[in-house]
């Protein structure tokens, strides 16, 4: 049976993670957290002091290191070489560092195959930056998520006070602005709409209404 396969692409900060977990739930599909998988790695590598400037030395540690996703009640557990880093991928550094890891060529393409081998098996929802345009360009049903800058920093600020850390709302706006000029200009793969994805604006949205509009796109391209 061949798979059936969801792209949710968009921005930093558009809530494409919560939504991705939320469909990928209601449809009983598996929830492939691929900005997850680039987080760790640039976790790792702050972790280890290694270079993120050295995209060779990444790419050695990618290599030689064991990067699992699990399935969890919350969404994604994230492993690095038996170590549960979940939390840890979610800090300010990696914010921060992520969007420069995630822009080298061979990394993307290491990454991007064993997205593609999980995709294959199962039928599942993906989240990223490049995946209905890079990492599945067939997938059945593409949507691309956006939201206005300000609002996708209040959410951040919001998130980051509701797990009792400090936050800084002006310094999390910078941080998106400059987080969507690096993806949206890396030379391979750059976050961009797919030419035959659905745009949901989600600036005035609350989840569930996304999540909804989502599930009418699936239950439309499934007929």
């Amino acid at each position: 049976m061949t798979s059936f396969n969801v792209a949710i692409d968009g921005p930093a900060g558009a809530g494409k993670s919560t939504v991705a977990k939320q469909v990928a739930e209601k449809l009983g599909f598996l929830y492939i957290d691929t900005g997850a998988m680039y987080r760790a790695l640039t976790q790792a590598a702050l972790a280890r002091q290694i270079d993120v400037n050295d995209e060779e030395a990444l790419i050695q540690l990618l290599r030689n290191g064991n990067l699992e996703l699990a399935p969890s009640s919350t969404g994604t557990t994230v492993y690095w070489d038996g170590e549960d880093i979940t939390e840890d991928i979610r800090s300010n550094q990696v914010n921060q560092t992520v969007s420069l890891v995630s822009s080298y060529k061979q990394i993307r393409l290491y990454m991007m195959e064993k997205q593609q081998k999980l995709a294959s098996e199962k039928n599942a929802v993906l989240d990223g930056r490049d995946i209905g345009t890079h990492v599945l360009p067939d997938a059945d049903v593409k949507i691309f998520l956006t939201a206005s800058v300000e609002e996708r920093a209040k959410r951040r600020h919001t998130e980051q006070l509701n797990k009792g850390l400090t936050s800084d709302l002006e310094a999390i706006k910078r941080d998106i602005e400059k987080r969507d000029a690096l993806d949206s200009n890396r030379a391979f793969a750059p976050l961009k709409q797919a030419d035959d994805a659905e745009v949901l604006d989600t600036t005035r949205m609350d989840i569930n209404q996304v999540t909804d509009a989502i599930l009418d796109l699936v239950k439309e391209h499934s007929v």
